[in-house]
């Protein structure tokens, strides 16, 4: 599922770098993640041009983990759709195009019950002038990386179904 890679590099002498968890053998166009983990806890570094929503379920497809908690994550995004639900239950969307600061991302990884992988999250992002823009993400591109804390609830099953009136899908909690 997972190999270990090396690569050497010379900078004032010769370093060796470990990358652990590249998940490889995927379709070319669905990219590549890079991970480390520790017991139920990974690590994710989004490298440019990948979308942090797709990344994540690519990362909870070929992990087989049906609930997580994503705890924290920073970087340098562009491309950034977010947003936030009406007091009708619609979202209101807003587009940050420019490269800006990632300082904070957070939400979870469930299933849809058709079995896909899902992805809520939540960011504030500061732009060039310091202005912060936050709210419900819909998509947001890495333009220099982006480090992603998650947490895998390996005995816990998270299922997002709709609910009526509003867009947001409803989360059900099912114990495995």
């Amino acid at each position: 599922m997972h190999s270990l890679k090396f690569a050497l590099s010379s900078f004032a002498g010769i370093s060796l770098v470990l990358r652990v968890g590249k998940l490889e053998g995927l379709d070319h166009t669905r990219g590549v993640v890079d991970y480390t983990r520790s017991d139920s806890d990974l690590f994710v570094r989004l490298d440019p041009g990948e979308e942090i929503h797709a990344a994540l379920k690519i990362l909870a497809d070929d992990l087989g983990f049906d609930a997580a908690a994503i705890t924290s994550g920073i970087g340098r995004t562009r491309g950034n759709l977010y947003g936030f639900m009406d007091e009708d239950g619609v979202y209101q969307r807003r587009m940050l195009d420019q490269p800006s600061e990632l300082v904070s991302l957070s939400g979870n990884v469930a299933r849809k019950q058709s079995g896909e992988a899902f992805t809520h999250i939540h960011c504030c992002w500061s732009d060039d002038d310091n202005n912060v823009h936050a709210g419900h993400m819909f998509q947001s591109t890495v333009h220099v990386v982006a480090e992603i804390h998650i947490r895998v609830m390996k005995h816990a099953s998270m299922t997002r179904c709709p609910l009526e009136g509003v867009e947001l899908l409803g989360l059900e909690f099912d114990q495995t």
